[in-house]
């Protein structure tokens, strides 16, 4: 019989376990779901004959909480979360959020800022002479001294600043089955530094390592960080990748090559370990997590990306290397989950990172990796990119048509370069008929094509040409469904220039954004190390970056320039900008001028008072322009 993992001592006396092999400590409440890094790596664990328990969210203002399910006998475990502490706290803005989908309730406070570091602490507080292995996504990025937005300065590596034993990077699966192995075999964590995917502190750097520029370099010296970046993405292939090794004051921080991406039939494993598919009935009293109505009824088809976004730490993660799950695994998968008390009839998604993603770019990226700085996407796509949706439009079909299925829909991000891309239209007719549910969620970003540069994103006329090819097909079928496009503000690269062609574009769409993101700069980027910069690492050439907090609210607020409340940002922008002809009643102006007694009147149309009255209040989001509708 299915059962969650053990939580508290009565649970392990059921089980009849003295001691656990592994505790691990989350960062997230436990939900023992396959979306949750947590409950794969503990199930990992578990299959391969370890008994492991979980200490979800403990109070880190003291170590007793970190006591509770004893000493471990070969190590405790810290799982970071599946969303960056930093970024699950603040706002781009660095603002405190209220709320965290990923705790009871959806309440904040469950959880300290960079809990890698406060856990570790605690844990070495309550057991002396504990091994403590570290990982997750904010391990992961932080693996290297990074630039810390909040902090605004150089930190050093996670290794350095938490004082774990050993940090696994990357999906974990792989690593943390060896090093369990080799616990059990009686070495210590601190010994074991020859697993792939792990990073680990030393006095002296192996002799085949590649050196980088130092933390003090990387910290003094922008351009020395500019250039370990290039050395540390150089090298995140699996198959080609090097030891890199960064000293830090006396030590190295030694960080061995990837782990290989899991293979299909590895992959299909980790999906069959039995999960309880939903989170720990201790919850239901505060109203459950929220993270689980997200993926509760979805499908995880694949891991890995090759669109390289510049603003996206994923393949630092994940890796560039896309690999699936068969078929018959996800179809297995779906046929468990309609029998779901609360499944209505409808699979909300079928995805990864990228949606459309089912296979490795090309021939030579599934034996040797992605090409270090060639990308498969970006400006173009690759002579080598093999484009194919045959197999992956079968797969939504044969899901289409299980007993108590009424629609699978797909929403995690198709990637509409690709989809434009393949001379066969047939998948893409499928998908509008089939699996878009009124607005098909796609990611342009922006539309000037210098931003879009360095974002490493297509060029606008890729967008547009998808654009008129979907908005064709739904008229061909007779469906009336809309683009509904994510956009990103103040990204390295965007001037006010480039925000105002932004703002022209949504006006010539009719299409007003209720929410923008302002570019958000996390460790282990491209973009972010723009960002911290000023140069673009790819060529060593300075880079305009928007940094004071009134000029991200301009370049938002142009985005939005339909809010009332955004009227005197959009106007002292555009006067500054020598955009007054978008400022007037001229069907291409953005605002209508307000005359003001003893102000100068900006415009390009002089017309009467009373025209202005008549048109007094249209300007605003609430009509058909303003439910994220795109025509």
């Amino acid at each position: 019989m299915k059962e969650f993992l053990p939580i508290c001592k009565s649970d392990m006396e059921k089980r009849n376990i003295e001691q656990l092999d592994f505790v691990l400590v989350s960062a997230d409440a436990y939900v023992d779901h396959s979306s949750f890094g947590h409950a794969i790596i503990a199930r990992t664990l578990e299959a391969a004959g370890f008994s492991v328990g979980i200490i979800a969210q403990p109070d880190w203002h003291s170590c007793e909480d970190f006591k509770k399910l004893g000493r471990p006998r070969l190590a405790m475990l810290v799982a970071t979360g599946n969303i960056d502490s930093m970024v699950c706290h603040y706002t781009a803005s660095k603002k405190k959020r209220n709320d965290d989908n990923y705790s009871p309730g959806g309440k904040s406070g469950f959880r300290p800022d960079r809990p890698a570091i406060v856990y570790t602490n605690r844990i070495k507080e309550a057991f002396e002479g504990i091994d403590v292995i570290i990982g997750g996504i904010e391990a992961s990025l932080r693996r290297f001294a990074h630039y810390d937005y909040w902090d605004d300065k150089v930190r050093n590596s996670i290794a350095i600043d938490s004082g774990a034993d050993l940090v696994i990077y990357g999906m974990g699966e792989k690593q943390i089955v060896e090093i369990a192995e080799k616990l059990n075999e009686g070495f210590r964590a601190s010994e074991i530094t020859f697993v792939d995917g792990t990073c680990y502190v030393a006095k002296e750097p192996p002799q085949d390592a590649v050196i980088i520029p130092s933390y003090e370099e990387v910290k003094r010296d922008k351009k020395k960080y500019a250039e370990a970046f290039m050395m540390q993405s150089d090298n995140q292939n699996a198959f080609s990748g090097k030891i890199l090794a960064q000293k830090h004051h006396d030590r190295y921080v030694i960080v061995n090559k990837p782990m290989a991406p899991l293979t299909r039939k590895e992959l299909d494993r980790t999906y069959s370990l039995p999960f309880m598919g939903t989170y720990h009935p201790i919850y239901e009293k505060d109203g459950g997590i929220p993270a689980i109505q997200e993926v509760k009824f979805s499908l995880t088809s694949s891991r890995g990306c090759f669109g390289n976004c510049n603003f996206c730490a994923l393949t630092f993660h994940q890796g560039a290397v896309v690999t699936s799950r068969s078929q018959q695994s996800i179809i297995k998968e779906a046929e468990k989950m309609v029998w779901d008390p609360d499944f209505k009839g409808y699979i909300h998604d079928v995805g990864g990172p990228t949606a459309n993603f089912r296979k490795a770019s090309c021939k030579k990226a599934e034996d040797m990796g992605t090409c270090a700085r060639k990308r498969c996407l970006f400006p173009t796509a690759c002579e080598n990119l093999e484009i194919d949706h045959k197999e992956y439009g079968e797969l939504l079909r044969k899901l289409s048509q299980i007993p108590k299925v009424k629609k699978v829909f797909v929403r995690s991000g198709i990637r509409y370069d690709y989809l434009i891309y393949d001379k066969d239209t047939s998948f893409m007719k499928q998908l509008i008929k089939d699996h878009v549910s009124g607005q098909l969620k796609v990611a342009p970003e922006h539309v000037s094509d210098n931003v879009l540069y360095y974002m490493g994103k297509p060029s606008r006329k890729v967008y547009d040409k998808f654009c008129k090819k979907y908005f064709d097909i739904n008229k061909e079928l007779g469906k009336e469904q809309y683009v509904v496009p994510y956009l990103m503000s103040s990204h390295p690269g965007s001037t006010i220039k480039d925000a105002i062609e932004l703002a022209e574009y949504l006006r010539d769409i009719k299409y007003s954004p209720e929410q923008v993101q302002d570019f958000y700069p996390t460790p282990g980027t491209m973009s972010t190390t723009m960002f911290y910069t000023g140069l673009d690492p790819r060529t060593m050439k300075e880079v305009y970056v928007p940094r004071s907090y009134e000029e991200k609210r301009t370049q938002r607020a142009l985005l939005q320039y339909r809010k009332p409340e955004n009227y005197e940002i959009v106007k002292k922008a555009l006067i500054k900008a020598g955009r007054s002809d978008l400022i007037g009643f001229d069907k291409n102006c953005l605002i209508k001028p307000r005359i003001i007694k003893g102000e100068k009147n900006y415009g390009n149309d002089n017309r009467r008072k009373e025209s202005f009255s008549k048109n007094k209040g249209r300007g605003k989001t609430g009509s058909s322009r303003s439910k994220g509708k795109r025509r």
